[in-house]
């Protein structure tokens, strides 16, 4: 009886582990104010990705993706919860659980319940950067949502180096500055002498750690947010006095409303044009140096023969103006800060480009799925699943994004692009075309020729607001499955 207990091992318990070992992992890498005009797998030869470049070759590259709060906080609860903002009314630097209810799961919740996993490295939900960062706090995290959560402090702007700001310091009397704004340190040391770097070091140990067991791991990586801190070599490709700067059109201004001028602009922040220069120098050589850490992910990954049985996600939780319309940083619905780049790898699915409209809150639904796990019917995100088999596949006929406070929205369309300024219209509007105007110079809402454009427009601004709102977020979670 002994003997034959021991042929059934042999023989069957690699099959049992293999069958244990069917649920797919999930990587998910969320980068930090980083615009996707920024990548060279985008549009942009200048920086140098080539970590992201290649996961990009090997998965689908989502070209048209809308991040639905173009501000850390609420961009990041509303990816993970699967909601828009304007649903939870959660615009602040928050988690998002107080608005969304204690019933609804987050995305590694989910996981989590089902048997996974799940780790948090850095910054998921809000951290304050570089505050939050510096001290090695949670922030604003969700406990709920993880196994086990990690922090790794880094010096940030107080790091040893080269250091310049180039904000609101026009004569260069100061050298740093902390807090959000635009401070360059080519700082001296390696990698690790920074969050990031450690970030990507504990992110590999997790990997090596748990890959006999399903794991959901989200890493969070700081940079390219301010301040531009990176070590000094991820510096020396980008000569400052070689960056192109966007064009200036006279009287640009003009016709933006005074809600739709960003809050830091080349003139409020008292920038020079060689300013201007440096302060997209330092932000290239930020993502350069997140890029190397995305990499370190990747390798560990693939040296541990997880390949084949983990889905990977990189993105960001919005985008960040580089001087286009003398506009920096994020907040603003144009296209540069409410774009952002989105890459799902998936095994056993063939590479591909997809131009479908396709929002953050997305993710949820489409990872769920793919690991084959049950989701609330009432989340607001679609699931993109189709379009990693037939990257034609139209999932959205628009992107729906909010802004300051949910009183400004955006209606993002195949050919026009509507910003309006307040639920009425009485704060100002902005109308694009974007096949003909992709750099959004030239407002045409007070255009006559183009009212009955504006009118549409605005119904389906109306018409998605009413959609939005009608969700019943009193359901708790375990009556929805």
């Amino acid at each position: 009886m002994n003997y034959l207990l021991v042929l059934v091992s042999i023989f069957f318990t690699p099959f049992l582990s293999a069958q244990t070992n069917k649920k797919p992992n999930v990587l998910f890498i969320i980068s930090d104010d980083l615009t996707a005009t920024a990548l060279s797998s985008y549009e942009n030869p200048a920086c140098q990705t080539p970590n992201i470049d290649k996961l990009a070759s090997e998965g689908t590259r989502y070209t048209r993706t809308y991040c639905q709060y173009p501000v850390c906080g609420p961009s990041r609860a509303s990816l993970m919860f699967g909601y828009y903002p304007t649903a939870t009314t959660t615009y602040g630097y928050v988690s998002g659980r107080k608005n969304v209810g204690p019933d609804r799961k987050s995305w590694s919740q989910l996981f989590k319940d089902n048997g996974y996993y799940t780790a948090r490295v850095s910054k998921i939900y809000h951290m304050g950067v570089p505050i939050d960062i510096e001290t090695g706090s949670n922030g604003r995290d969700d406990e709920a949502s993880w196994t086990e959560r990690f922090n790794n402090p880094g010096p940030e702007w107080k790091a040893e180096g080269e250091a310049e700001l180039v904000q609101n310091n026009p004569y260069g009397l100061k050298p740093r500055k902390g807090g959000n704004v635009m401070t360059i340190v080519k700082a001296e040391g390696d990698d690790l002498v920074h969050s990031d770097g450690k970030t990507a070091e504990k992110a590999s140990e997790l990997i090596r750690t748990h890959k006999d067991k399903p794991f959901f791991l989200a890493v969070g990586l700081v940079r390219p947010h301010v301040p531009f801190v990176a070590p000094k070599e991820y510096f020396e490709p980008y000569p400052h006095d070689q960056m192109v700067l966007p064009p200036m059109v006279i009287d640009d201004w003009d016709d933006i409303p005074p809600r739709g001028i960003n809050y830091v602009t080349s003139v409020n922040a008292n920038m020079s044009t060689e300013q201007e220069q440096k302060a997209v120098a330092g932000y290239y050589a930020s993502v350069s140096f997140m890029d190397a850490q995305v990499g370190k992910i990747l390798n560990t990954l693939e040296q541990e023969g997880l390949n084949e049985n983990t889905i990977v996600v990189f993105t960001s939780d919005h985008g960040f103006h580089l001087g286009e319309h003398r506009f920096w940083m994020k907040v603003s619905l144009h296209e540069e800060s409410a774009r952002v780049p989105m890459i799902i790898k998936v095994p056993g699915k063939a590479p591909a480009v997809c131009h479908s409209f396709t929002e953050l809150i997305d993710l949820y639904p489409t990872v769920a799925e793919l690991a084959g796990l049950d989701y609330s019917e009432h989340l607001q995100g679609k699931s993109l699943v189709r379009t990693l088999d037939d990257p034609n596949y139209e999932v959205r006929d628009h992107a729906f994004s909010v802004t300051q406070g949910g009183k400004t929205f955006l209606i993002r369309t195949d050919k026009w692009a509507y910003i309006q300024y307040s639920e009425d219209a009485s704060a100002g509007m902005e109308l694009f075309d974007m096949e003909h105007d992709p750099k959004q110079y030239n407002n045409l809402a007070h255009n006559p020729q183009y009212a009955d454009v504006l009118q549409k427009m605005q119904q389906r601004l109306k018409d998605k607001l009413a959609e939005v709102r009608d969700n019943d977020l009193g359901i708790s979670y375990g009556e929805e499955n």
